[in-house]
């Protein structure tokens, strides 16, 4: 949905259009193209970003609140932690949004790969990282801020409440995903070069930098070609960060009781 000059078959009014013709068109499981790639990611993308939140997220609340909650310190910690993460999930993404396209030519993961690389270098996996930094960074900033504000007000006292974890993970995914959209239609844009938007534009080459996306969307299809799949992009961010915090406050909670009963328990008799 997010393309800016669709083929004529891939062209939908809305989620629900763009999904059920996806599917009669192309096969139940074309949705979830680009999964292989995205699973290998975030991983180790998730490992480096949620431990580099809470390091610097404590390190900064102990200097700024005196150990206490504070904003400013969440939102510096997410944007940290969002460069680590984009590093590693950059790639990925460069490589599942272009086996996703309206008839993409890449047979698989290693195929789109491989041709990329040899095609376009090295550089075009991470010819959008700028911009992916640009949107990530204000989009977790406001989705840490979100998550904790939300925490103050639904768990004051930060216990292990999976209800609460996931009505905040909903609600920060939803406003993050919802301000950052115009960002992300332009990663999407330097991420998939598209042939025939650049070519309306006599655009010879690649798509660089993001003052150049910005300029590009705005001359194919003004303001609203900004907001292209808003729609989609709430629908998908506000279950999948339900489910990434309610499954690391598990963890976190899991780990941190299993510390406190070994301490409890003292050493191991000789």
């Amino acid at each position: 949905m997010q393309s800016l000059q669709p083929d004529p078959k891939a062209q939908y009014r809305s989620v629900l259009e763009a999904l059920r013709r996806m599917v009669h068109a192309e096969g139940l499981l074309r949705p979830l193209r680009g999964l292989n790639v995205t699973m290998l990611g975030a991983g180790p993308a998730h490992a480096l970003y949620f431990a580099c939140y809470e390091r610097v997220k404590c390190s900064l609340s102990t200097i700024i609140q005196n150990g206490g909650n504070s904003h400013v310190a969440n939102g510096i910690a997410g944007s940290v932690a969002t460069v680590l993460h984009d590093a590693v999930m950059n790639p990925a993404e460069v490589v599942k949004q272009r086996m996703q396209m309206y008839n993409s030519p890449y047979r698989g993961l290693w195929h789109c790969v491989t041709t990329v690389h040899r095609t376009e270098g090295l550089a075009a996996f991470y010819r959008s990282y700028s911009t992916q930094l640009t949107m990530n960074i204000p989009f977790q900033a406001i989705h840490f801020i979100t998550y904790e504000f939300m925490q103050e007000r639904l768990n004051p006292q930060r216990q292990y409440q999976p209800q609460t974890h996931i009505v905040s993970g909903a609600l920060a995914g939803a406003v993050s995903a919802a301000a950052t959209t115009p960002l992300d239609v332009c990663k999407t844009l330097l991420n998939t070069q598209e042939n025939v938007a650049l070519s309306s534009l006599n655009i010879s080459g690649h798509l660089t930098g993001m003052a150049n996306a910005f300029r590009t969307v705005y001359q194919l299809g003004g303001v609203p070609a900004f907001f292209k799949g808003v729609q989609a992009r709430i629908i998908y961010q506000m279950p999948s960060t339900a489910i990434a915090w309610s499954v690391y406050e598990f963890f976190k909670y899991f780990l941190t009781k299993h510390q406190q009963e070994r301490g409890r328990a003292g050493p191991a008799p000789t």
